[in-house]
């Protein structure tokens, strides 16, 4: 059935309208319809989808339909929580628990007590921190750091992950208990390129949201760039086509966007598909995405460069300078050359810098490379390489950088 005949129920489109989700294709609807229905039950719910895909308007749904709805609802990003801190951040800590523990302190489960929290990248959580969760699950019960006196807490647990949590309970990365606690109803959020004339019609409110935010000329897409924009494959689903239609829509204002102005801001049209993508291969498919694909746009750059270096005669070539040449990847690598070097000594080095020999040693040599540019500081980094810090301790010790 098209999706422009969908019958689309009342609630889900009030739900929709409320929350600012655009789209109608049926697997969105459903996840709609899921998080509605289940909102009333006081269950946990277990939100899974890829990164960007839209995952956390979903706990805010089942909060506002549910009667906890006049409680507080406290959204916690564990991804982003050094290892050493997350469980006095989630469970509070006591006077002198630790060093720098000058004052007890409130953690998020009783912050929220009534309420709702949700979870965000709760498959990053270690495995103690998932100890102390599932008592919390099975209980209500938990202990504040440095105490051994029982707190309770009433919460509704809402949490989401783009992690294969099947295949990280079989590698012992998650607790099976704990997973099948969580998990108790599942609501699957759909990839943006399964959700067909929804890529179109995001682009176009992302177009009008600019427009109206910061006063500029309005674009349009012609017809060969919608049917672009359709077929690419959005790795980086919404929240990729997001930055994508603001660049367009301000250095083009005013325009109609071709299929040729479409491909100066995608890797690749119409259809990348990075290996990176498939669940088989990793856990952590959207950070290694982002990370394979500075990886191509730093290709297509020294491709570039072979080209200009091959229209340079021996004799009077000169060294190119840092100015000549700087990859946009934000890694500020140069490559210079001796004015006496010739063509092929230069076509050389750069074959052997754009041709790693597998995507594991790029990406080990592009977090050496920021961490020797950041002196080793693992937070400014992290920050660089736009992951969490867990993500790249776990790359460390994974790929000996320590």
């Amino acid at each position: 059935m098209p999706l422009e005949t969908i019958e689309i129920p009342r609630e889900v489109q009030d739900a929709k309208m409320r929350f600012g989700i655009i789209g109608n294709a049926p697997t969105l609807v459903e996840a709609v319809k899921r998080a509605i229905k289940v909102s009333p039950i006081d269950l946990s719910v277990l939100i899974t989808g890829e990164s960007g895909s839209g995952k956390e308007f979903f706990p805010k749904i089942i909060h506002a339909y549910s009667s906890r709805k006049h409680q507080k609802y406290i959204a916690v990003n564990c991804g982003a929580i050094p290892e050493g801190t997350i469980d006095s951040e989630l469970f509070g800590h006591v006077q002198g628990a630790f060093t720098g523990a000058t004052s007890a302190r409130k953690g998020y489960f009783e912050e929220a007590d009534g309420g709702t929290i949700f979870l965000d990248e709760v498959g990053e959580l270690p495995l103690p921190t998932q100890a102390r969760l599932l008592r919390v699950l099975e209980s209500g019960e938990f202990l504040k750091v440095g105490s051994s006196t029982v707190s309770k807490t009433n919460v509704r647990i809402v949490a989401a992950t783009n992690v294969n949590m099947e295949k990280a309970v079989a590698e012992g990365k998650f607790r099976e208990d704990l997973y099948y606690r969580l998990s108790t109803v599942q609501i699957t959020i759909p990839p943006l390129r399964n959700r067909g004339k929804d890529i179109s019609l995001l682009a176009r409110k992302f177009a009008r949201d600019f427009q109206d935010k910061n006063r500029t000329a309005p674009i349009s897409f012609d017809d060969a760039a919608t049917r672009a924009i359709e077929a690419y494959r959005w790795p980086g689903n919404v929240r990729q086509i997001k930055n994508i239609v603001d660049q367009i829509a301000l250095f083009h204002a005013g325009e109609t966007i071709t299929e040729a102005t479409l491909a100066k801001y995608l890797p690749h049209l119409p259809s990348y598909v990075p290996t990176v993508a498939k669940e088989t291969s990793h856990s952590y498919e959207s950070e290694r995405e982002m990370l394979f694909g500075m990886l191509v746009r730093m290709q297509q750059e020294i491709t570039s460069l072979r080209e200009q270096i091959g229209n340079m005669s021996a004799s009077d070539s000169t060294a190119i300078s840092k100015k000549s040449w700087h990859n946009p990847t934000g890694f500020d690598e140069y490559i210079n050359f001796d004015n006496d070097a010739d063509e092929n000594q230069g076509r050389e080095i750069i074959d052997t810098i754009a041709t790693p020999t597998t995507l594991e040693a790029s990406e080990r040599e592009t977090i050496r490379l920021s961490l020797e540019r950041n002196n080793g500081n693992r937070k400014n980094a992290a920050k660089e390489l736009k992951i969490s810090e867990r993500t790249l301790y776990r790359k460390i010790r994974e790929y000996n950088l320590d």
